[in-house]
């Protein structure tokens, strides 16, 4: 009977080791599989233009294959009844996190390696203390007391690797330790010490009832001492102010009380004393009150306090559902990459699937440390094996949560992943300690022990890891699309120095934006750069503006490509594919008349083609080179000129008369002006004209742009016939281009048509005024405006594009062609008129010119407008005419 129980024994253990045998190979080739992938990211990532390898990480990962092979020995043969499943997580996690340090940081991984290294030593020679960890429990006084004191050192001998910052660290000279972090586990050891020694007046689970009480008086005395050693440390880290450590301690704290006395008001009392804490540290201390801001609204300050958490969500948003690939992302952009926020830097190249993975081998540990703990055969086992547990994971979810804004920043590490010796020591003693009790397991829980606090601890970890997933799958898969459009993030400008980026051509095909060099060192060239308002920039710094923004999913590939082939270029280089090239319906050889005309003077001019809508110039003066933001940022967001703002679409004026052409056009329509009114002497007063010209009839009133006679002008068309008019010609909505257009809102009614007419209360910006008398070149009808004419298809070539509105008539052919006639320029085939109006913002004056071409020219039907601010209508007149005769001659 001994011997088949020898043998059973034996079995068992043999099965274990060939399990733990079987997933150290499969963590083994994870983790090499991730090391071959860095090695040949740089020529991915340049597509083969760089012949640059990465070899140095394979140092790392060797010397993590030949500890975590040493362990398994030594395991096998010091502790053969150890649970199989612990080495081999810990072996993914560890490994996952170098190979990830390693990318970021090089110099960091050669210190990660040698702490592994280390953290290998401690674990094999831990193995060979007696299982029953005597020497832990009989001097838990001693270990916690010589914790305190090498904490307390810090606050006269601390300092700080990087130099500045809290003094967490003991040491010089490149070596140092956070002795916080050692003082978790001492925490722990001697809380499972203490409560285990305490078990009778504990009272276990099952016993407890009405004839065997536990007064809350009994409690508390039993809790003084832990109170007091405790609240040593708890003390120790607010001097400090390290408050994500001081977090963790009363977590783990309240955990293992919760364990021993299985009272769940422990819980609810420590929930409290958190959010009560974060309150009071919302108002004593700078840092708290920064980050709980930060995490309240991150958006509030992205560049600033917040640069963290959104640079973290942003990581998080650009890995996707399947990430950019290992050394294929731009992780490093998020501050402290390596440790606090390794969690984005992993989720950024594995994306959803990848994060994911991390959270499952978290639910692992914590469902091998409660098997552990359930089964421990001694009460200070299990306390020990419950804490250490709490602690992997209570940790992990509190800085992936920070990670993820579903938590305040807090600054403790992700154990065995991220950066740090201290951390990395203490989670490989964790280790250590949780397989030397699982080693004395036995099959099934004591029969006393109650499972019920183990199953609810276990309900708050998986809990919590849900939660966790659910949050990175919001981030990355919900969120993730919005977020990577933000000006801010910097990763789009990363991208298109690596990848091609569509160019911006004038409708003869003229470079406008154009992207120049060699993968990895593309450089954005504007070579038309006084229509940098309209084709706009790219920068990492500055963001992106105009054409640039609005056209960046064509210009950046992910719009225009097949699916497969996007899909193929995430796969294999973590990028999108070369991005597609627009043409647009500008011609800059009549963009370079324009600008010139303006130089020299605050303005702006827009040319139509009346008939479809393109916009064949648009000009805005002052403007700016997008070749020189760097030099000339500051000048510019300055400047009380206005250089960034385009005024063609962004700048509302009070136009004055500027439509009397259209209002002309509907009284003759409706029938409001007699056909014998309007060729004989008109004896009305003109009131104020922007024009001194001599006054006669309805065409010469519109013309000089007189206030008097075209107030009378819309008095007769009526306020409704007014609003219906305006409504159709689209001057109450935003038309609808790739440019951001200011606009009014529709008023509720006119009640003086008059002073309407007159550009009373009302304004609208260049374009929609040129779109608006647009029907009086274009047979009465209003085009919807395009901009963007044809974008070049890999496959099917130059696409033509359509304008996104829609076309409406607003007069008759008739009434166009009249209203054309009587307001037509003597010397040349074009209507015009002059206009007196003003600046919305600040109420400069601005003088309009409108005008177009009549039935008589038999080229294409065109629309100019021209504003001019601070100067006189005579100058806007003369500009204009001087364009159309540039215009119609070419």
């Amino acid at each position: 009977m001994v011997s088949k129980l020898f043998e059973a024994d034996a079995a068992r253990r043999s099965s274990g080791e060939g399990v733990e045998r079987t997933l150290l190979v499969l963590a083994a080739l994870f983790v090499g599989l991730y090391a071959v992938l860095l090695t040949f990211a740089p020529g991915v990532r340049s597509r083969g233009a760089g012949d640059d390898l990465n070899f140095l990480h394979w140092i790392g990962y060797l010397v993590w294959v030949l500890g975590f092979t040493l362990a398994h020995r030594v395991s096998g043969r010091l502790i053969p009844a150890r649970d199989p499943y612990l080495l081999p997580i810990t072996a993914i996690l560890s490994g996952w996190g170098l190979m990830t340090i390693w990318r970021l940081f090089p110099d960091f991984g050669t210190r990660q390696t040698i702490w592994i290294a280390i953290a290998f030593c401690v674990l094999i020679l831990g193995m060979r203390l007696s299982s029953d960890l005597e020497i832990l429990r009989r001097y838990k006084y001693l270990w916690l007391t010589g914790g305190l004191l090498l904490t307390g050192l810090t606050l006269i001998f601390g300092t700080n690797p990087l130099g500045a910052g809290p003094r967490l660290w003991l040491g010089c000279c490149g070596v140092y330790l956070q002795p916080s972090e050692p003082l978790k586990l001492l925490l722990i050891v001697y809380l499972a010490a203490y409560f285990a020694d305490r078990l009778p007046f504990l009272i276990p689970y099952p016993e407890q009832g009405k004839d065997n009480p536990r007064t809350p008086r009994s409690l508390v005395s039993i809790l003084a001492p832990t109170l007091i050693m405790a609240g040593l440390a708890f003390l120790i880290l607010l001097v400090q102010r390290d408050l994500g450590t001081a977090s963790i301690f009363l977590i783990l704290y309240a955990t293992v009380i919760f364990i021993a006395t299985g009272d769940r008001s422990v819980l609810v009392a420590t929930g409290l004393a958190l959010m009560l804490a974060v309150l009071v540290g919302y108002f004593a201390f700078d840092l708290v009150r920064l980050r709980v801001e930060a995490w309240i609204n991150p958006w509030l300050d992205p560049s600033g306090r917040s640069f963290q958490i959104v640079q973290s969500l942003l990581a998080i948003a650009n890995g996707g559902l399947f990430g950019r690939g290992p050394g294929l992302g731009s992780p490093s952009l998020v501050p402290i990459a390596h440790s606090d926020f390794i969690f984005s830097a992993i989720s950024e190249e594995a994306g959803l699937v990848g994060g994911i993975a991390l959270l499952i081998i978290l639910g692992l540990i914590a469902q091998r440390g409660l098997t552990i703990t359930m089964k421990a055969d001694r009460v200070f086992h299990r306390y020990l094996a419950a804490g250490l547990t709490s602690y992997l994971i209570f940790q992990s979810l509190l800085i992936i949560g920070g990670n993820l804004r579903l938590l305040p920043l807090t600054g403790v590490t992700l154990p065995f992943v991220s950066y740090g010796g201290s951390s990395l020591l203490t989670s490989f003693i964790t280790l250590m300690i949780l397989l030397l009790i699982s080693s004395r397991s036995r099959k099934t829980p004591p029969a006393r022990v109650s499972l019920v606090p183990y199953s609810q601890l276990g309900n708050i970890y998986f809990g919590g890891v849900i939660l966790i997933a659910l949050g990175l799958g919001w981030w990355a898969f919900i969120r993730g699309p919005d977020l990577l459009t933000r000006t801010d993030n910097p990763r789009r400008a990363i991208s298109d120095r690596f990848v091609q980026r569509g160019s911006i051509i004038d409708r003869n095909n003229s470079p406008i934006n154009v992207s120049i060099g060699s993968p990895g060192e593309y450089q954005r060239t504007y070579f038309y750069p006084w229509l940098s308002g309209t084709s706009g920039y790219t920068s990492s710094v500055y963001g992106q503006s105009a054409l640039e923004a609005s056209m960046d999913p064509v210009l950046r590939g992910l719009e225009g490509n097949p699916g497969f082939t996007i899909w193929w270029n995430h796969l294999l280089y973590g990028q999108p594919p070369t991005g597609l090239d627009i043409r647009t319906t500008i011609n800059l050889d009549f963009q370079e008349l324009a600008d010139q005309a303006l130089s020299g003077d605050i303005g702006a001019a827009v040319l139509l083609d009346a008939e479809n809508g393109e916009i064949l110039t648009i000009s805005s003066n002052p403007s700016f080179d997008a070749n020189e933001l760097d030099e000339i940022w500051g000048d510019l967001i300055n400047d009380p000129d206005a250089p960034l703002v385009n005024r063609v679409t962004q700048r509302l004026y009070s136009p004055g008369t500027a439509l009397a052409p259209l209002i002309l056009a509907q009284a003759i329509e409706a029938g409001k002006l007699d056909p014998s009114e309007l060729e004989k002497d008109l004896d009305l007063d003109p009131g104020t004209c922007a024009l001194q010209m001599e006054i006669e009839t309805w065409g010469d009133m519109v013309r000089a742009g007189c206030s008097g006679g075209i107030a009378d002008l819309g008095e007769r068309v009526g306020g409704d016939s007014l609003l219906d008019l305006y409504r159709l010609a689209g001057l109450f909505e935003a038309p609808r281009i790739q440019l951001p257009v200011e606009s009014m809102a529709e008023p509720d009614g006119i009640s003086y048509p008059g002073l309407f007419t007159a550009g009373e209360s009302v304004q609208f910006n260049p374009l929609q005024i040129g779109l608006a008398v647009s029907a009086l070149s274009a047979e009465g009808v209003k085009p919807a405006p395009l901009l963007v004419g044809a974008i070049d298809s890999p496959q099917l070539g130059w696409l033509p594009q359509t304008a996104e509105g829609d076309s409406s008539s607003l007069i008759s052919l008739q009434s166009a062609l009249l209203t054309g006639r009587l307001l037509q320029n003597d010397r040349l085939p074009v209507w015009e008129s002059a206009a007196l109006g003003s600046t919305v913002d600040d109420d400069r004056s601005a003088a309009l010119y409108v005008s177009g071409t009549t039935a008589d020219w038999a080229g294409p039907s065109l629309i100019l407008v021209v504003v001019l601010e601070d100067a006189q209508p005579d100058k806007a007149v003369e500009i204009g005419q001087k364009l159309w005769r540039s215009y119609l001659s070419q």
